[in-house]
């Protein structure tokens, strides 16, 4: 697969603009059955969008192995003017939307910025009501330096996240497949039921607690039936 290097166009033109503290966000885990939505906000110093070639090798965090996106995570903390993370939980997901929990989990990120940004470049989402100038871009993790590392920094936290759930949780394989449906999950989601941290308004659990099955007697997580 061909990597497209993102570039710092977006960048230099909010700074020729008057902009100086540029946010880059991206979010990382809306498509899985289980564990939060997490967002991060980058803003990358002059220095960086001057001479992009000192972040080599980012590009969008699908496109790395994991080995590559903890160098980098660590290469981007260590340069960033400033950097946060926000995350929404499964059962706010579940009550609100997955678009809606991914706006807060980036509106939490820019809050916890230690630095406030003047103005943001957000991959494919538009934070309505956010008082500051904002541009959505299409595949901004492909093509924009900015979200290209907020979206390594979200996906690496993320995925510690769900290192980390997978101790209390093992049956379900969080470690490998960081709460995506992949087979192994959902067998052991047909198994042991669900967690507190899968999301029951997705599919297939969804059907699964709407349908006979789930009137056989769904577990909770352990074996035990919560019908």
């Amino acid at each position: 697969m061909i990597r497209i290097c993102p570039t710092v166009e977006e960048e230099q033109a909010l700074r020729a603009a008057g902009y100086r503290a540029i946010a880059g966000l991206d979010e990382a885990g809306r498509g899985c059955l289980a564990g939060p939505v997490v967002a991060a906000a980058v803003i990358l110093p002059d220095a960086v969008i001057d001479a992009p070639d000192i972040l080599d090798g980012v590009a969008d965090s699908k496109m790395l192995s994991p080995a590559q996106r903890a160098d980098l995570f660590e290469r981007i903390t260590s340069l960033a003017v400033a950097w946060a993370v926000g995350a929404t939980p499964a059962h706010i997901i579940d009550s609100h939307g997955i678009l809606p929990a991914t706006r807060l989990a980036m509106q939490v990120a820019l809050l916890r910025l230690p630095h406030p940004a003047d103005a943001l470049l957000i991959d494919a989402v538009t934070l309505d009501g956010w008082p500051l100038p904002q541009r959505a871009l299409i595949k901004g993790d492909a093509r924009c330096l900015s979200i290209a590392a907020a979206s390594i920094i979200a996906k690496v936290t993320r995925d510690r996240l769900m290192d980390a759930l997978h101790t209390c949780w093992p049956q379900y394989g969080f470690a490998s497949n960081k709460g995506y449906g992949t087979a192994r999950h959902q067998q052991a989601l047909r198994r042991y039921g669900p967690t507190p941290h899968h999301r029951r308004t997705f599919r297939p659990l969804c059907d699964w607690l709407a349908t006979d099955a789930a009137d056989e007697g769904l577990a909770d997580g352990t074996g035990r039936s919560i019908l």
